[in-house]
């Protein structure tokens, strides 16, 4: 397995793979977990090269304290990739690497993707998706290019992106990876205490319970249910609650029939933000 760390480097690296080569891209932020494995099985599957970035990017925390409690492992994580193939490039830049001396994200107009839910509680994060987004996107040339769907959000916008910027890969969403709970793999989650873990179980259980109820009720009534259900959770503490057309991710008030629909919600516990949505049809 391969580790390159500089932009030139890899250019050089990639330049050796045949043209006829498939290549694919599972852009990481590093403190792998099961749901990332997830996404690098498929992109081995499906791709004759692989590359996987693991790389923390600043401009896209809006919480200082967010930024300097994010793991860093490159050690594990590569022992974590090597477990699923040898061949995989692993690209991990620094900060000056990528950014050279302005850590600054560029401003997009995502249609308004960028300015709900994820982008009204967290200013500025998805120019900084964007931004490292585009970057890898425009360096390693990838075919396609895996996300998983627990950032359903983000994924959405960087469609988006890769439309207005006319780049040509395909954007590829995998499946959320839940643990045996329910609750959403994610990096944070270590961060909870064994017993809150436990309790944000409730997160996907509500979910699955509006998805239940948007059969027969209105979204309104089922966001009002959700908010009355944490309310009986004080460990849990509820930030939204939206339903949303798939696409344009805008809130709805009645469905429409052959329309496509999804709950968001994201949840404080311990302090740790917590995120994760469902398909409602």
């Amino acid at each position: 397995m391969l580790l390159i760390k500089t932009r030139k480097l890899l250019i050089e690296h990639l330049s050796t793979c045949k043209t006829s080569e498939s290549l694919g891209l599972v852009p990481t932020m590093g403190a792998l977990h099961i749901g990332h494995g997830a996404l690098v099985n498929r992109a081995v599957r499906e791709n004759d090269v692989v590359v996987v970035s693991i790389f923390v990017n600043p401009t896209q925390f809006n919480n200082p304290n967010d930024l300097e409690k994010y793991p860093q492992t490159l050690k594990s994580d590569m022992a974590i990739l090597r477990k699923i193939s040898k061949n995989i490039i692993v690209f991990a830049p620094s900060v000056r690497e990528m950014y050279s001396s302005d850590v600054k994200a560029i401003n997009y107009d995502f249609g308004g993707l960028e300015h709900v839910m994820e982008g009204a509680f967290r200013s500025g994060h998805f120019d900084g998706v964007g931004t490292i987004v585009e970057s890898l996107l425009t360096l390693v040339k990838p075919d396609n290019a895996y996300f998983g769907e627990k950032d359903f959000q983000q994924l959405q916008v960087i469609k988006k992106l890769t439309e207005i910027r006319q780049i040509p890969v395909k954007i590829i969403g995998c499946p959320i990876v839940r643990e045996p709970n329910g609750l959403a793999f994610s990096s944070r989650n270590e961060r909870l205490s064994k017993t809150i873990r436990n309790e944000a179980a409730f997160i996907y259980k509500t979910l699955k319970s509006a998805k239940i109820k948007f059969g027969t009720e209105s979204a309104k009534n089922i966001k009002d249910w959700v908010t009355n259900q944490f309310s009986q959770h004080p460990d849990l503490e509820l930030e939204y609650i939206e339903i949303t057309k798939t696409k344009t991710l805008k809130s709805i008030v009645r469905k429409q029939k052959n329309k496509k629909y999804r709950a968001f919600i994201a949840v404080y516990a311990e302090g740790v933000r917590l995120i994760d949505n469902i398909a409602l049809n």
